[in-house]
């Protein structure tokens, strides 16, 4: 049977406009990257509350918390190096000092959107958002909790960062799977190592625990989608039973999930942790699957990095 796949920004636009049947204070703007971000779903379906502000990102942002003060619930849509790069100033002023209750969703994040090359290969947004006081952060894994992360988000009070991928991955997770903002979940437990991954490195983790297991290593893989606020509960109640960790974003391994679990386990837990992502560089243009190999990661890395962590445990005792 051929693999169900699907990518997170089109989740996030589908989910859209089923949301906005629900609740009609939901408005969406787009800063001209609608067919992109799937956005325009919605506006299809509802014209009359949907904005295409054109190639302004900065004023896209001010729109969206003008409108959070009239009681809308604005989710302001375009690619993660607009949303958190040139739009940054806007959103630390306009959304996060104010604490507004504008939805921000950055597609277009990572390496993953390949061919496009090095001046959109946003690795530096999570780092950008967490640093935002008032900023919740969001990365799913896979289309169904996007779902449900776009669902959620609407509910919640405050400003969110929600992270999305170009690219068609596997859907990990049915419908049954439950999201809560702020909460991790446990997608398989172990006794060897601790596995925090966000995004589709999860689906990549999963690959890794397979790997793993073929070498005797029992490994726990918990998907961390929240990065801020972090699952401190979760995280450490893992660490406490495995007592190593590796983390895997698609992200520079500055300021991301790995540094936010760093962070956490210099205060509470001082423990082996080995974080895999983009190590500090750019990355060139090319097939998105190959940049993942390339950069360091694929399953395989996420193995390796587990083997240094578990022996940097051993070597402590």
């Amino acid at each position: 049977m051929k693999e169900a796949v699907k990518s997170t920004r089109r989740a996030y636009g589908e989910a859209l406009a089923e949301l906005g049947e629900l609740k009609e204070e939901v408005v969406v703007l787009d800063a001209d990257l609608s067919k992109s971000t799937y956005t325009n779903i919605f506006a299809k379906k509802f014209p009359h509350r949907f904005f295409n502000m054109g190639i302004s990102e900065c004023k896209m942002i001010s729109c969206a918390a003008g409108l959070a003060t009239t009681g809308k619930i604005p989710f302001a849509s375009t690619f993660a190096i607009f949303a958190a790069g040139r739009a940054w100033e806007m959103v630390r002023l306009s959304v996060g000092y104010t604490n507004l209750n504008v939805k921000i969703a950055a597609s277009h994040a990572g390496i993953s959107v390949g061919e496009d090359g090095p001046t959109h290969h946003c690795i530096e947004d999570i780092a950008l958002m967490r640093v935002i006081p008032n900023m919740t952060v969001i990365v799913p894994a896979d289309a169904t909790e996007t779902r449900k992360a776009v669902f959620a988000s609407a509910e919640w009070k405050g400003p969110v960062y929600l992270r999305l991928g170009r690219p068609d991955i596997p859907i990990l997770f049915d419908d049954s799977y439950e999201f809560k903002i702020g909460k991790a979940n446990v997608i398989k437990e172990g006794k060897d190592v601790s596995i925090f991954a966000c995004g589709l490195m999860v689906w990549q983790a999963l690959q890794a625990v397979e790997l793993l297991e073929k070498e005797g290593i029992d490994a726990e893989l918990l998907n961390v989608s929240t990065i801020k606020p972090l699952d401190e509960e979760a995280i450490l109640n893992s660490l406490r039973k495995t007592g190593c960790a590796v983390s895997a974003e698609e992200h520079n391994i500055i300021g991301g999930l790995g540094s936010a679990i760093a962070e956490l386990m210099v205060e509470k837990f001082p423990a082996p942790l080995e974080i895999v992502g983009v190590k500090d560089r750019f990355a060139e243009s090319g097939p998105w699957k190959d940049l993942l190999i390339k950069y360091n990661l694929s399953p395989e890395d996420i193995k390796e990095a587990v083997i240094r962590a578990i022996k940097r445990k051993e070597e402590r005792k």
